[in-house]
């Protein structure tokens, strides 16, 4: 197994937004690989210069003087667990509008800009964002597909030499976040509070999200569960996908989906140790279908992405806004999927462009008129266009 895997299409958007803005933000859970990423651009015209702001002694030397040491920079200048200093931001403002200025920043943050207060006001028409998920089928190759399920997109755990070396990051991986991470973001907020709720929620994976019934099982308060949801969406450990809901003429389902974004995560949380365990629990098409709408949002993007259920059961997993049309996916764990009467209600009620059925195998067949069953491994490949039937 290779001891690397090669992100080419990330650094290409991060190299053109750097072209075109004076700072770009990469933005992903921990661990991730932004840090990696970002040391490949070291040799950027000009030089380079990096700040880990993880560490007390560089984020305190930036501190003393912050806006002398970024205005003098030249090439490039990352700096990295940006959220650890979320004052840089307004120090940044004005050398970004200095004609003088001879660097670009490469921001890197383990949280969204909704946990960094005013970063997107402050920085307003100077910044580009990129979203830097877990590793993509497409990047780790097909013959990958049941490894990167299994363990997930964070490198360090995809590329483990052993299930239980995978296991024994994941779990050292799950206690520092808990313990140190959490706490950082959001000081005061239980750490015992929040490892049961995000354990409780790896059980709810896919569910339809419902905060009453959540604080119920763990004794706790209906704010409590909200603001745990929302710490652990913006260091982008679930996913909270929201409904599309505005045909009126329909009764439909209004609160969201929770996913846990890393299938790997889930498993871990699950107390599952490898493919045999996951064959055999209960979760194990929940699983595929969560891993198979991640996978489909790191291709496609995660901006306007619904999912659609009526009261009486009809329902589509994923709809993408595109190019002013509607595109549907259904996520079906099978090796032979077809079509269902809810599909064919759903294309109508949606106006669907069209319907894709993405599965698990190896070829892509056509089901009905604007329905097509797709293998995952090939979901990279889709344009989004106006196609025929």
């Amino acid at each position: 197994m290779q001891q690397s895997i090669a992100r080419a299409g990330l650094l290409a958007a991060i190299t053109t937004r750097l072209a075109e803005a004076p700072v770009v933000a990469v933005l992903g859970a921990r661990q991730v690989g932004k840090t990696t990423l970002a040391r490949q651009l070291r040799s950027w015209p000009g030089g380079s210069l990096f700040f880990d702001l993880e560490v007390a002694t560089e984020r305190e030397a930036l501190a003393r003087t912050p806006g002398r040491v970024l205005r003098t920079g030249e090439g490039l200048v990352v700096l990295d667990e940006v959220q650890r200093m979320p004052e840089i931001f307004e120090v940044l403002r004005p050398i970004c509008d200095d004609p003088g200025r001879k660097a670009v920043f490469l921001l890197l943050g383990s949280a969204s800009i909704d946990l960094v207060c005013g970063v997107s006001e402050t920085l307003a028409g100077r910044i580009m964002f990129v979203e830097m998920g877990g590793l993509a089928l497409a990047e780790v190759g097909a013959a990958n597909h049941d490894r990167l399920w299994m363990r997930g997109g964070f490198p360090r755990a995809y590329l483990a030499e052993s299930a239980g070396a995978w296991s024994r990051w994941m779990e050292s991986f799950t206690r520092t976040f808990v313990e140190r991470d959490i706490p950082g973001l959001r000081p005061g907020v239980s750490s015992e509070g929040i490892g049961r709720f995000w354990r409780m929620l790896a059980h709810l994976h896919g569910q339809t999200w419902n905060a009453s019934e959540l604080a119920r099982s763990l004794d706790t308060r209906t704010k409590s569960v909200m603001r745990y949801r929302d710490l652990l969406e913006g260091a982008f450990m679930v996913r909270v996908l929201q409904p599309w809901f505005t045909n009126l003429g329909k009764r439909i389902v209004k609160s969201p989906r929770v996913y846990l974004r890393d299938s790997g995560m889930l498993h871990h949380l699950l107390g599952l140790e490898d493919m045999h365990d996951l064959l055999h629990h209960p979760r194990y098409g929940a699983s595929w279908e969560g891993f198979a709408l991640e996978q489909t949002l790191l291709v496609h993007g995660e901006r306007e992405a619904y999912f659609y259920r009526t009261q009486r059961g009809a329902e589509l997993d994923l709809l993408l806004l595109r190019r002013g049309r509607r595109w549907g996916f259904e996520f079906k764990c099978t090796e032979t999927p077809r079509t269902t009467k809810s599909m064919h209600i759903v294309k109508a009620d949606l106006e669907l462009e069209h319907l894709w059925v993405i599965y698990p195998g190896e070829l892509e067949y056509r089901l009905a008129h604007g329905v097509t069953a797709l293998p995952l491994s090939r979901v990279h490949e889709l344009a989004l266009r106006t196609q025929a039937g």
